[in-house]
């Protein structure tokens, strides 16, 4: 299951010509914040969130396979996660995004996925 949070879902269509960043980020009970980055890559792809005030302006990274649905028109990026799972995720850190703390992503957000199922 960890591989499939690297991609998005069968379901969500992302264009490779699109672009991501600034669309806002509603978890599945309300807004959480903008999307700051936004990758492609087959097997690694996912958005680094800007969760601005809310949580005094924490960054995170949600692996794509956790995004629902895009709603182009309005720019918002709808996620299967909680506004809680979302602040209680490791704290995105652009100097060590490498293969460790990918695993550490993914062991927590595959287990947020197993509590809503």
């Amino acid at each position: 299951m960890q591989s499939d949070l690297w991609t998005y879902r069968q379901t969500v269509v992302v264009a490779p010509n699109l672009d991501l960043e600034g669309f806002e980020v509603q978890a599945r009970d309300g807004k959480i914040g903008k999307i700051d980055e936004a990758t492609n890559e087959t097997g690694s792809s996912n958005i680094i969130v800007d969760t601005g005030p809310w949580i005094f302006g924490k960054k995170v990274v949600l692996p794509a396979g956790v995004i629902d649905r895009l709603d182009l028109d309005d720019r918002n990026v709808y996620v299967d996660l909680t506004k809680d799972q979302i602040k209680n995720a490791p704290e995105y850190d652009p100097d060590r995004f490498d293969e460790e703390y990918r695993t550490r992503l993914g062991s927590y957000y595959s287990g947020t996925r197993s509590h809503q199922m």
